[in-house]
């Protein structure tokens, strides 16, 4: 073994193999396998492509919640600080006709929904997947897919980007590399592999291959004290409930104090808050579980009780493929193994939708449990964003949030949320929450006094009070149009007097509402948009900016089609010319969503 090892490797190498060898653990071994396997073929890459130097690169981003901007722009930065020139571009301002010429495309892309692009993306998705999509024999490309394996369509985005660049010519660097939510350490391991084959391709074309450099891989930092890494422990000043005694639904303002945390953000932003799980929950599951909650757990590098794992560091709620796999591993369930397998995804993911966690422990009960398998099939506690409602101008050191807590029975019992519940069941006044600021770029006020139409239902008019707060604040005159719809008049009516009074001073020109249970039929948003066509469209000439918030399966949809319909009407054009209209105002970055 030590001799046919070491006709590749030198015995300087081979020491610091044997070295490393007895310091590492089998997950640390396994990320070390797929780093130095993309290397390799990174090398290999590079025996056939050395001629070709000096090649463009070009980092591509299609981004819903901030994550894959985020990583695009660690990618940037770790290229730059390796030497090389990288162009980083938001999907909805990449100018399609540059794809032609383009060499090296290195794409981060989300998956929103049920396996679409996010909104920001679908002008580019529509192209690269149309006829007019240009050849691409002198492109090469690696693509990071970011998704969610409780939904069945996972990394859906990144997987049709790199079948159709495929398809297109160009040449696949890298196999692609699917991420879960904790999709950290499987970019972070992507983002060395194409920094290490991109400078080892330059020190091999400047034939410098006996004395290749080992290439700095530089951690990025934070460029704020805060951010979502280290979070600001922000103090809830108001905490209280904004819907009438009779309404169906709970929605909660709150308001948390950001006072000394330097932390600053713009109407449209959202606010990432860390939760911890319910206490009722971490009990009941460690006692299904027969555990101990004194045990100790492997939580990352660390070691902490099981009952401190579950509250704080796992998510111990949505049952994920990667739980099933486990579960099915310690229980030998026959049905486990048949919704695991890839045919059976559709009904995979009926189950994960109608089963929590400990549902799925229920039904399937083991004898013993793994305590190192369930640090492996539980994954990590997510934060959860919620849109701002306020703005600094208005409220300086305060963020305010509209939130409706998830409720739901599952299997005889009520469940909450578990951010929504924290919030609504277990945050009284002085504690502290974790949070951070989430940027939206694709959905801000105009830089100028343009004027503004804003629709949204329930909680989706949160960003639009800081829309009219910061247009009071700064004195801001252009018009503005809101759309609300919710249940009730008299109980839902959310923020009403702060409506009225935007009303009466004339920084809100106009409102129309839609109360769905106040007549003997039901009257959303898109019927009072449809109801005043005529005036909307006029708006939209006169170059007013229209913004969606709310529900993406349904509102969005709804809403999008109304809009198509108006224009046409309106417009005296067909149904195709009225889509292409909406298309040029999405470029224009004149019609913006943020749905959930």
């Amino acid at each position: 073994m030590t001799e046919s090892t070491n006709a590749v490797l030198s015995g300087e190498q081979w020491g610091l193999v044997c070295s490393l060898l007895p310091k590492i653990d089998a997950k640390q071994a396994r990320w070390l396998s797929v780093y130095f396997d993309g290397f390799s073929k990174g090398l290999e890459q590079v025996g056939r492509d050395s001629s070709n130097t000096s090649r463009t690169i070009t980092i591509l981003f299609g981004s819903e919640t901030g994550n894959a901007n985020e990583v695009a722009e660690d990618l940037r930065e770790q290229l730059n600080s390796a030497g090389l020139s990288a162009n980083l571009c938001d999907m909805a301002d990449y100018k399609v006709r540059d794809l032609a010429t383009a060499e090296d495309i290195f794409i981060v892309v989300s998956t929103y929904g049920e396996g679409d692009p996010p909104q920001s993306a679908l002008t580019f998705f529509e192209f690269i997947e149309g006829r007019k999509a240009p050849k691409l024999e002198q492109s090469r490309f690696a693509v990071l897919a970011l998704g969610d394996s409780s939904y069945e369509f996972f990394c859906e985005a990144g997987k049709r980007l790199d079948s159709r660049l495929a398809e297109l010519g160009a040449k696949r660097l890298f196999d692609r590399v699917d991420c879960d939510v904790d999709y950290e350490q499987s970019a972070a391991t992507w983002r060395n592999t194409v920094t290490l084959f991109l400078t080892s391709e330059t020190s091999i074309s400047q034939k410098s291959v006996g004395s290749v450099p080992s290439p700095a891989i530089p951690s990025v930092l934070n460029k704020a004290t805060y951010s979502k890494r280290t979070p600001f422990p922000a103090t809830v000043i108001e905490n209280i409930p904004i819907v009438g005694r009779g309404s169906s639904k709970e929605t909660r303002h709150v308001e948390l104090s950001l006072d000394e945390s330097g932390l600053y953000y713009e109407p449209g932003d959202a606010l990432g808050i860390w939760p911890d799980n319910s206490p009722g929950m971490v009990k009941a599951l460690i006692a299904e579980l027969g555990l101990d909650a004194d045990q100790e757990i492997n939580v990352g590098q660390s070691r902490r009780t099981v009952h401190d794992a579950f509250r704080e560091h796992f998510e111990i709620t949505t049952a994920t493929p990667r739980f099933l796999k486990f579960w099915a591993s310690q229980c030998g369930s026959k049905e486990l193994e048949y919704l695991l397998d890839d045919e059976h995804s559709g009904e995979r993911s009926a189950f994960l939708q109608s089963h929590d966690i400990i549902d799925v422990v229920r039904k399937f009960p083991s004898s013993s449990v793994s305590l190192d398998g369930i640090s492996e099939g539980l994954r990590p506690l997510q934060p959860r964003l919620y849109s701002i409602a306020s703005s600094l101008a208005a409220v300086p050191g305060e963020a305010h949030l509209t939130v409706s807590p998830v409720r739901y029975d599952m299997h005889g019992e009520k469940r909450s949320g578990v951010c929504s519940g924290l919030i609504a069941d277990r945050c009284g006044l002085d504690r502290t929450l974790p949070v951070y600021i989430q940027s939206n770029p694709h959905f801000k006020l105009p830089s100028d006094d343009a004027p503004i139409i804003m629709i949204g239902a329930g909680t989706g008019v949160a960003p639009y009070r800081a829309f009219m707060q910061h247009r009071e604040a700064t004195g801001l005159t252009g018009k503005s149009w809101l759309f609300f719809g919710e249940r009730t008049f008299r109980n839902d009516f959310l923020y009403q007097t702060e409506w009225q009074g935007w009303l009466k001073d004339r920084t809100l020109s106009r409102i129309d509402t839609a109360f769905s249970r106040d007549g003997k039929e039901k009257i959303y948003v898109q019927h009072r948009m449809r109801d005043v066509g005529k005036e909307l469209f006029k708006w939209l000439e006169e170059g007013a900016h229209v913004y969606v918030c709310g529900d993406a399966a349904k509102l969005a949809l709804d809403v999008h089609e109304a809009l198509i319909e108006i224009v046409s009407l309106h417009g005296h054009t067909g149904k195709e010319a009225a889509e292409d209209y909406l298309r040029n105002l999405q470029s224009e970055h004149r019609y913006q969503q943020d749905v959930y």
